[in-house]
C-alpha cells in the first residue's frame, strides 16, 4: 500500500463508490457523504474511514476526488478549496470538464494542483483494465505524472486534451447519442409498444441496440438530465440531430426517394471504418448465439455460471434454459439465474473453482499387482482421471502376505468427490490389481 491519504466526497454512491474498490487496496481511503447513515454503511463494509465533514475530509487528505452530481461539482470545489492541505491534489470525474475546470482554477490556492479527469466507464465497472479515462490538466505539476504512472500501470487507456475539446466530444459520445437512445425510447412509450412482444420478430441487431437504450434510459435520469444541460456544446447538439430528424422525415413522406438515397449515403460514408463496424457488431451477435447455444448443450449437465457483476459462481445441473433465464440444480436447492447476467465458465476455470471451493476427499489405496508392473504408467493413469486432482505412491512394498512375483503398490489418491476415488479404485483394479 502507498502511505498516501485519498478521500473521496461523494463515495456512497454511484462512480464515487466504484472508485473505493479500486483504491482501496493502494491507498488509505476516506469517504464523505450527503447521507451520513448510508456513508458509514458503505465504510463499515468496505473497511475504510468515514468523515461527515467534506473540508475536515479535505484537510486529512493527500489527494481529494470529487465525485458528486454534476451540478453540485463546483459548489463543492468552492466549499473544500480553502480547507486543502499545503501541496495537495484535487481531482474532479464529472463528465463536463470546462466548468469544473474553470471553478478549480479559480477557487484552489497557488500550492494546489488540480487535475480534471473524466473515467469514461460507470458504477458497473468491475476491473480498470483496458478503461478509458480522460485527462484535461489545464498545467502539470509533480502530481501529474504520479497520477499518470498509477493509470497506466493499470493498464488504462489514458487521454491527454484540453477542457474545450473534451466537451466537444462528449457532446457527440454522450450528448448526441444519449439524446437520440432516449428519444427512441420516448417514442416507443408514446406509441405504447410493447417491448416484450417485439421480441418475438425481434432479429440480433434490433436486440442489441434495445439493450444499448434500455441501458442509457436506465441510468440516473439526472445524471442524464445534467451531462445535456451542462455541457456548452448541446443546444448546438441538439438542435442539429432535431432538424436530421425533421429532413429524413419529410423526405420520405413526400415521397423523394432520390433525396433518401442521398442522405443515406452520406451518413453512411461518414461513419468511418464500415467493414469494422460491421466485424465488431458481428462479434457481439455471435458471442451472445455461442452463449446461448452453449447453455442449451448443457442441459443436464453440469455447469459453472458466473455472475457477471457480483462475480458470484453457481455449479450445478442445469435443468432448462429459455431467453431469459437459466434453472441450476444442485441437491434440493434450485437457482434461478438471469441468462443476461451470467457467463459459462469453461472447462477448465469450473475445474478451478471446485479445486478451491469443494471439500476434498483423499484416500490411500493399497492394491497387489504382479512384479512385472509399471507403477508410474499407473500412476499418469489415476491423475489424468476426470475429478482427480492428485495421486502420489507412499509406499511399495515386498514381504510377509505377499507372493514372490508380487508387489504391494499404496496410493494417496486425492478427488473432489467420493465418487472420483472410486473410479480411481475401478482403474487400479482394471489393471489386474487385487485392492488389499
Amino acid at each position: 500500500m502507498i502511505e498516501m491519504k485519498v478521500g473521496i466526497i461523494g463515495g456512497s454512491d454511484g462512480l464515487g463508490k466504484t472508485l473505493i474498490y479500486f483504491l482501496r487496496d493502494d491507498f488509505d481511503v476516506i469517504i464523505s457523504a450527503r447521507d451520513h447513515k448510508k456513508g458509514r454503511k458503505i465504510a463499515n463494509e468496505l473497511g475504510i474511514e468515514y468523515i461527515e465533514s467534506n473540508t475536515k475530509l479535505a484537510e486529512m487528505c493527500d489527494v481529494v476526488i470529487v465525485s458528486v452530481p454534476i451540478h453540485f461539482t463546483p459548489d463543492v470545489i468552492r466549499e473544500v478549496a480553502p480547507f486543502m492541505r499545503k501541496e495537495s491534489l484535487m481531482v474532479d470525474v464529472t463528465s463536463v470538464k470546462e466548468i469544473p475546470s474553470q471553478t478549480m482554477k479559480e477557487s484552489l490556492p497557488d500550492d494546489i494542483e488540480y487535475l480534471p479527469t473524466h473515467p469514461i466507464f460507470g458504477p458497473r465497472t468491475t476491473e480498470l483494465d483496458n478503461q478509458v479515462i480522460v485527462l484535461t490538466p489545464d498545467k502539470k505539476g509533480k502530481w501529474f505524472n504520479k497520477v499518470y504512472n498509477y493509470l497506466d500501470n493499470k493498464n488504462m487507456r489514458i487521454i491527454e486534451t484540453t477542457a474545450k475539446k473534451h466537451d466537444y466530444m462528449m457532446s457527440i459520445v454522450q450528448v448526441l447519442t444519449h439524446f437520440s437512445f432516449i428519444s427512441t425510447a420516448s417514442a416507443m412509450e408514446k406509441l405504447k409498444v410493447d417491448i416484450g412482444e417485439t421480441e418475438d420478430f425481434e432479429s440480433p441487431i434490433y436486440n442489441l441496440m434495445i439493450d444499448m437504450i434500455a441501458r442509457i434510459v436506465a441510468q440516473n435520469p439526472y445524471l442524464t438530465y445534467y451531462i445535456q444541460s451542462m455541457n456548452n456544446n448541446g443546444p448546438q447538439i441538439r438542435n442539429t440531430f432535431a432538424e436530421a430528424v425533421n429532413e429524413l422525415r419529410d423526405v420520405i413522406n413526400n415521397g423523394d426517394e432520390d433525396k433518401f438515397v442521398d442522405l443515406a449515403i452520406k451518413a453512411t460514408k461518414n461513419m468511418g471504418d464500415i467493414s469494422g463496424a460491421l466485424g465488431r457488431s458481428d462479434k457481439a451477435i455471435n458471442s451472445l448465439n455461442h452463449e446461448h447455444s452453449l447453455l442449451n448443450q448443457s442441459i443436464g449437465k453440469e455447469i459453472g455460471l458466473k455472475h457477471i457483476y457480483s462475480g458470484k459462481i453457481h455449479v450445478g445441473i442445469l435443468e432448462r434454459v429459455d431467453k431469459n433465464t437459466a434453472i441450476l440444480k444442485n441437491g434440493n436447492k434450485t437457482k434461478k439465474l438471469v441468462v443476461a447476467n451470467i457467463e459459462v465458465l469453461s472447462d477448465s476455470e469450473l475445474y478451478d473453482w471446485k479445486v478451491k471451493n469443494l471439500n476434498k476427499k483423499t484416500e490411500s489405496i493399497s492394491c497387489v499387482f504382479p512384479i512385472r508392473v509399471d507403477k508410474h504408467v499407473i500412476l499418469d493413469t489415476i491423475i489424468n482421471l476426470d475429478n482427480i486432482i492428485d495421486a502420489k505412491i507412499t509406499d511399495v512394498y515386498q514381504g510377509p502376505q505377499i507372493k514372490k512375483e508380487d508387489v504391494s503398490l499404496t496410493f494417496e489418491v486425492t478427488g473432489l468427490y467420493k465418487d472420483s476415488i472410486e473410479n480411481a479404485k475401478s482403474l487400479l483394479t482394471g489393471f489386474g490389481g487385487i485392492i488389499r
